[in-house]
């Protein structure tokens, strides 16, 4: 397949006679991406799945509008966190428990998740990554596995890149005391 910038995809995606191969160029560029970022933060396999489809629809139905001196990667990431957040803020809702429990449900549902094929230092990591505030799960996650720079981070998230530093710092600290303390 040929990569496509982003620009040229815009402008495929401008075109009606091109529309629908353009947003399935864009899906297949950054679907798996996204996939493991939702992934990340919600554990599981079907809910990851729907979050994604309902991602791409929002893309879908806001590509006209899209900005183009964003790149679509970022606008992307950033439809795809705000509906992990809501997932998540839902999800505490529906069952009125804290977020610390839902972490502690996420943690239960990928030790006995049959998509996660971790070996045990993958799941202790994981383990240490649900520990984390949202924000600073999101932003490690971001970094760490992404490889996602501060600056496009910044651009995502809305946030400076001095704090998002300051919380992937945060976040490495967590981890290591949780990794470290058996």
């Amino acid at each position: 397949m040929e990569q496509y910038s982003d620009q040229v995809l815009i402008e495929m995606f401008h075109k009606s006679e091109s529309r629908n191969y353009a947003f399935n160029l864009i899906v297949q560029k950054y679907q798996q991406k996204i996939y493991w970022h939702v992934r990340r933060m919600v554990i599981d396999h079907d809910d990851t799945n729907d979050l994604v489809q309902n991602i791409f629809v929002k893309a879908w139905k806001g590509l006209d509008k899209f900005r183009e001196d964003a790149a679509i990667f970022s606008w992307l990431y950033r439809i795809a966190t705000n509906e992990v957040l809501n997932f998540l803020n839902h999800k505490r809702r529906k069952l009125f428990i804290p977020m610390h429990n839902v972490e502690k449900e996420l943690s239960e549902k990928m030790e006995d998740d049959r998509f996660f094929n971790g070996d045990e230092i993958q799941k202790k990591l994981q383990k240490a990554i649900l520990t984390l505030p949202e924000k600073q799960r999101i932003v490690f996650n971001m970094k760490y596995f992404d490889e996602v720079t501060y600056e496009q981070m910044s651009e995502i998230l809305g946030t400076s890149v001095g704090a998002l530093k300051a919380s992937y710092h945060l976040a490495v600290k967590k981890i290591e005391k949780f990794v470290t303390s058996g």
